[in-house]
């Protein structure tokens, strides 16, 4: 029953990456804490596991047929990410999961803010 619930969560994180650019902590990790219970630590780990293959190749090839996707920018964000993603996954194992939580909603609420008001 995990399988497929597993996979809805990632047909819903796939329709909403596809259609705003976003998936992971936005979609994702929010639904692995509130319906799998997962802690924070282990939500945000499990995103990324499901991160790790070429999921956004489908919606990206749409964008680029499309003529919307700046490949050389995206290929050099994706250095930046990878080298990122070390430090972030290595700092985040060293703080509270409370206080992981309550950054991530921190972050999630900035966010919002700015996109909501910006014109």
């Amino acid at each position: 029953m995990w399988v497929l619930w597993g996979v809805i969560t990632g047909l819903i994180a796939g329709i909403v990456s596809g259609f705003f650019g976003v998936g992971g902590a936005t979609v994702i990790t929010p639904i692995l804490i509130y319906f799998f219970k997962m802690s924070q630590h282990k939500a945000q780990g499990t995103s990324l596991a499901a991160l790790l293959l070429p999921v956004g190749l489908l919606a990206f090839l749409q964008y680029y047929k499309a003529g919307n996707a700046d490949i050389k920018l995206g290929l050099s964000i994706a250095v930046g990410v990878f080298m990122g993603g070390l430090l972030g996954g290595s700092l985040a194992q060293k703080i509270n999961p409370v206080d992981l939580r309550k950054a991530f909603a921190i972050f999630l609420i900035l966010v919002g803010i700015q996109l909501f008001f910006k014109k």
